[in-house]
């Protein structure tokens, strides 16, 4: 009976000394797995998706304003058109709205700023019949309203043709199957450079238009003016960015032209010149240089060190044309 009693009393105190060892080791504090890292786009530096690249050109005028999609972009060129208007060239690859437009024809010059991405997806209205055949030969995937029906290439009707074509990506997307992912084209993220000089607002020409970058402490960007008005969405928000580049090009006139006998410009995005860094309110001048339609754009500072943008949508203005800039008293630049 002893020896039951012993055995029993050996069990309860085992048990207990299991259960105090077991509490102790879940006080022990255990390593946390690492966080994955966060997918940042590579054109933003923003946290994202780096998806297919899919381009839209929109209209840039008064009757096309305002514009719809165009805020949802990781970078918008704006290039020069026939009779001195601009039109927009708007990259997706993180974020794809429902959305577009007004949608316009492309031009000669969309072949090259586009042969820097890949494999891209055109989402464009139509092109004139010279024109066509380059556009196949492209690295293009042909996204147009020529290619698609009227359910995704919608017409407006608080709108005025030809300023009323509206494009959805979702079904334009579906047709992308060989379009291929974004990938970097020479743009590195950064510190801003100590040769930055603080301005409030920079005016970019073109014969018969121009846009007004005015720096906003309060939204931390650039707030756009297109043709002396404020540039807004079809939500109301206006325009902008804390990341522009003005960047000086040749532009001259090109074979192809419209049926009102207005030359197409040829917009020169291969070569070299100065370009114009506008960044968190400041201006750096820089020196650009891309040695064929399918390489990067290489930007350097006057020492030939990596010229660095800050993170968010870019705006790239391509113009042959000096910019003016309002520089901010010397009492109130900013330190790097």
């Amino acid at each position: 009976m002893k020896d039951q009693q012993t055995r029993a009393t050996a069990r309860i105190l085992g048990a207990l000394l299991v259960a105090l060892i077991a509490t102790s080791c879940s006080n022990i504090p255990t390593a946390r797995e690492p966080k994955p890292p966060v997918e940042r786009n590579v054109l933003t530096n923003l946290p994202g998706s780096n998806g297919k690249v899919i381009a839209v050109k929109f209209d840039d005028t008064k009757y096309s304003h305002p514009q719809e999609g165009v805020e949802e972009a990781d970078v918008i060129f704006v290039a020069q058109v026939e009779g001195g208007l601009t039109r927009l060239l708007a990259i997706y690859s993180s974020r794809y709205p429902q959305q577009v437009g007004p949608v316009r024809s492309a031009r000669i010059s969309d072949i090259d700023i586009l042969a820097q991405f890949g494999r891209v997806g055109f989402v464009y209205s139509g092109a004139q019949s010279k024109l066509r055949p380059l556009l196949s030969a492209a690295n293009i995937t042909n996204l147009s309203a020529e290619r698609n029906p009227p359910t995704i290439y919608i017409q407006d009707p608080t709108r005025t043709a030809p300023y009323s074509m509206m494009a959805k990506l979702a079904p334009l997307l579906e047709k992308a199957s060989d379009v291929e992912l974004v990938k970097s084209i020479g743009w590195k993220h950064g510190k801003r450079s100590e040769s930055a000089t603080a301005i409030e607002s920079a005016t970019i020409h073109w014969p018969s238009a121009n846009y007004r970058a005015i720096w906003s402490e309060t939204e931390s960007r650039f707030l756009l003016e297109f043709d002396g008005a404020a540039n807004f969405n079809v939500a109301g928000n206006q325009l902008g960015s804390q990341m522009m580049i003005i960047q000086k090009i040749l532009i001259t006139p090109s074979e192809f032209g419209d049926r009102y006998g207005g030359v197409t410009p040829k917009n020169h995005v291969v070569g070299q010149g100065e370009a114009f860094l506008l960044r968190d309110g400041t201006v750096t001048k820089v020196r650009w240089q891309r040695n064929s339609p399918t390489e990067a754009t290489s930007w350097t500072l006057p020492d030939g060190s990596p010229a660095l943008f800050a993170r968010g949508q870019v705006w790239v203005f391509l113009t042959d044309r000096e910019p003016d800039f309002t520089y901010k008293p010397v009492d109130t630049q900013v330190a790097p």
